[in-house]
């Protein structure tokens, strides 16, 4: 097959480039658990973030939307979430659904994820397992969604040492940690993204690294701030 190629008559312009999805879920979800008004500018407003937009407002975070890519989250505090009257749609996002597992795996109320067919096909076991072993209960259909989490748990702490290099199941036990009494610390056998860590520190959130190591102690409360999604 052969191709051919021509100069382009363009000389110059500009884009814009959108934001970053999992930087963009979790300037969501730890804004709605932040005491304050979040301003969050580079929002990507694809399918998969606006189910984690939907989330948070089901459970009663007040959310402004002034612009496409702008988004004002007024925050509820650590403890502040309400039960959703229904299912929370995580849509075709594993990110949003592993996430949620751990943010909502202390909440005093029960929740369900339920997500696409899709979704619904991908195993969920790397973070009900070390989730369970810190007391949150649970049940999936065969270790894939929909995820059925029962509230009102009292989380203990954990050192787990993640079989896999996943910042999804890094970020959800961290997350579920802030809800124990005690340091919870991951260690991962590589390198993964760090967007939960910095985020959390951003956010007034004691986080030790060392290493392939990373410990948050529970009872912390986040602090509203600006963000801008790169």
């Amino acid at each position: 097959m052969d191709f051919s190629i021509k100069p382009s008559t363009v000389s110059g312009g500009e884009v814009s480039v959108p934001g970053d999805k999992s930087i963009s879920h979790r300037a969501i979800m730890f804004s709605a658990i932040a005491d304050g008004s979040s301003h969050i500018s580079g929002f990507l407003p694809g399918e998969d973030c606006l189910c984690t937009l939907a989330a948070v407002e089901a459970m009663g975070v007040k959310v402004e939307r002034p612009a496409t890519t702008e988004v004002i989250v007024q925050g509820v505090g650590r403890n502040g979430l309400k039960a959703p009257d229904g299912d929370l749609d995580m849509g075709n996002s594993g990110t949003a659904m592993r996430l949620f597992s751990g943010l909502l795996a202390a909440q005093a109320f029960d929740t369900r994820l339920v997500g696409d067919e899709s979704l619904s096909g991908r195993p969920m076991g790397r973070i009900v397992g070390p989730l369970s072993e810190m007391g949150a209960r649970i049940s999936t259909d065969g270790g894939k969604p929909p995820l059925a989490i029962s509230g009102g748990q009292t989380l203990q702490t954990i050192r787990y040492e993640s079989p896999v290099a996943s910042a999804q199941v890094k970020s959800a036990v961290l997350l579920a940690g802030l809800y124990a009494n005690g340091t919870t610390t991951v260690v991962e056998p590589a390198v993964t993204r760090d967007h939960t860590e910095r985020m959390l520190s951003a956010m007034g959130v004691d986080v030790r690294r060392d290493g392939l190591s990373v410990s948050v102690a529970g009872g912390q409360n986040l602090s509203a701030i600006d963000i801008e999604v790169p």
